[in-house]
C-alpha cells in the first residue's frame, strides 16, 4: 500500500500467489541498484548487535498485501540465520495508522505477539473487524481473552508511545514509499514496486544480506 492511496496495484497479482520460487533466470541475476533496491544517502539507525545484520519489515496491519506476504514472511523470517536479526515495524503514513502501531507495540510489550500477530490480520481480513480506533482495539482484545486494564496500561504507556516515534522516525529514514517493503542493514530499501513482487523482495534482501556480510 503506497503512501497516497495505500494500494500497490502492481502486486496484486502476486500477492495473491506468493511462493519462495521465482523464474530461474531472475534467481541467478543480481539484483541492481536503482532498480530494485536504492541504498540511502544517509544510512538509517539499526538494533542489530556486533555481527548482525539487521533486515526491516515495514507494514500495516489494514494493508491486504501485508496480510498476503505474511505467511511467506513469517516462514522466511523463521528461517533466517543467527546472524540476520529480523524485525518488524508497523508504519504511520498519517494519524490514523498510530493505533494500530500501538496495537503492534503494546501485544510484543506483553509477550502476546507470537500468538496475537496473525490474529490481528484475520480479524481486519477476514472478520472485517477495522481495530482502527483505540475503542474497537480494545473492545476486541477482551474478546482474546487478554486483560483489557493491563493491555490499556501497556498500550498509553511511555514505552509503547517511545516506540511508535521510533518506529515512525525509522519509516522516515528509510523512505518508505509503500507496503510491504523492507530495509536491510539500514542502507538498503525495496519493495514490491521496484522488485516486481515480494518473491523477488526477498531474494533482493537476500543478496544485500550477503553483501553487507561481505563488508
Amino acid at each position: 500500500m503506497n503512501r497516497r492511496d495505500f494500494s500497490l496495484a502492481a502486486t496484486t497479482a502476486a500477492a495473491s500467489a506468493l511462493t519462495l520460487s521465482t523464474g530461474a533466470a531472475w534467481a541467478q541475476a543480481a539484483a541492481k541498484e536503482g532498480k530494485d533496491y536504492i541504498k540511502l544517502a544517509k544510512p538509517a539507525a539499526t538494533s542489530a548487535g556486533a555481527g548482525k545484520v539487521e533486515v526491516v519489515e515495514f507494514f500495516w496491519y489494514s494493508c491486504p498485501h501485508c496480510n498476503a506476504f505474511e505467511p511467506t514472511f513469517a516462514a522466511w523470517k523463521n528461517a533466517a540465520p543467527a546472524d540476520v536479526a529480523v524485525v518488524r515495524v508497523p508504519v504511520a503514513f498519517n494519524a490514523s495508522f498510530v493505533p494500530q502501531q500501538k496495537l503492534y507495540y503494546a501485544l510484543e510489550g506483553m509477550g502476546l505477539l507470537d500468538t496475537m500477530h496473525v490474529r490481528v490480520f484475520h480479524a481486519i481480513h477476514v472478520e472485517r473487524n477495522r481495530l482502527a480506533k483505540d475503542d474497537e482495539i480494545f473492545t476486541w482484545i477482551g474478546k482474546q481473552g487478554v486483560d483489557v486494564a493491563k493491555f490499556k496500561e501497556v498500550y498509553n504507556s511511555f514505552t509503547v508511545s517511545n516506540q511508535v516515534r521510533k518506529a515512525t522516525q525509522l519509516q522516515q529514514d528509510y523512505d518508505v514509499e509503500g507496503v510491504p517493503a523492507m530495509g536491510v542493514a539500514g542502507r538498503y530499501y525495496t519493495d514490491g514496486t521496484k522488485a516486481g513482487n515480494m518473491n523477488n523482495v526477498l531474494r533482493v534482501v537476500e543478496q544485500l544480506i550477503a553483501v553487507t556480510k561481505k563488508g
